[in-house]
């Protein structure tokens, strides 16, 4: 999509505050439900940023797969949830909260180190005509099959595994 410079700073700022908004509503509102709908304008928010990179396809299958389906299950998911058990169970801070806070602090911080430490000099930022000289040669429902099935092998396999996981520990949740 070509945008004037403005108006794409504008967009990417605009999705960018909802995302940090969003991910804040995830982390900090109390209400499950609440959370869950955080997460559905974190997906979203996501699946939009791929608009502006011409990425029509990535941004419609994310839109679909993760706001249509996952986010959708796992609102079913929370409304199933004895909510009285949950808030009767609620202490103010556990060893787990203080365990889990360590590692996503640690996390954060590796990560801004990481993006500051960064040399960003060398990076090459995908034009409209490299696009569509790519496009040419191949389109890009095949671009992202091979890259799934070379390149991004494994973290494509580990992103299954942990889908997986949660999937069972959704089971054995609901079966309580």
């Amino acid at each position: 999509m070509d945008l004037p410079g403005q108006i794409h700073d504008f967009l990417l700022v605009f999705l960018g505050s909802g995302l940090i908004l969003g991910g804040l509503g995830v982390v900090l509102l109390t209400n499950p439900i609440f959370s869950a709908f955080s997460l559905g304008l974190v997906l979203v928010c996501i699946s939009l940023f791929y608009i502006p990179s011409n990425s029509h396809f990535v941004a419609a299958a994310q839109l679909l797969i993760y706001v249509g389906a996952i986010n959708v299950l796992i609102i079913f998911a929370v409304m199933f949830m004895n909510g009285s058990e949950y808030y009767n169970d609620f202490h103010l801070w556990t060893v787990g909260d203080g365990v889990t806070s360590l590692v996503c602090t640690s996390i954060f911080v590796s990560l801004i180190t990481t993006i500051l430490n960064t040399s960003w000099y060398g990076v090459i930022w995908t034009t409209r005509s490299n696009q569509i000289l790519e496009q040419d040669l191949i389109s890009n429902g095949q671009q992202i099959g091979i890259h799934l099935s070379t390149n991004f092998f494994l973290p494509f396999e580990l992103i299954s595994i942990i889908l997986l996981v949660a999937l069972i520990g959704a089971i054995a949740m609901a079966r309580q």
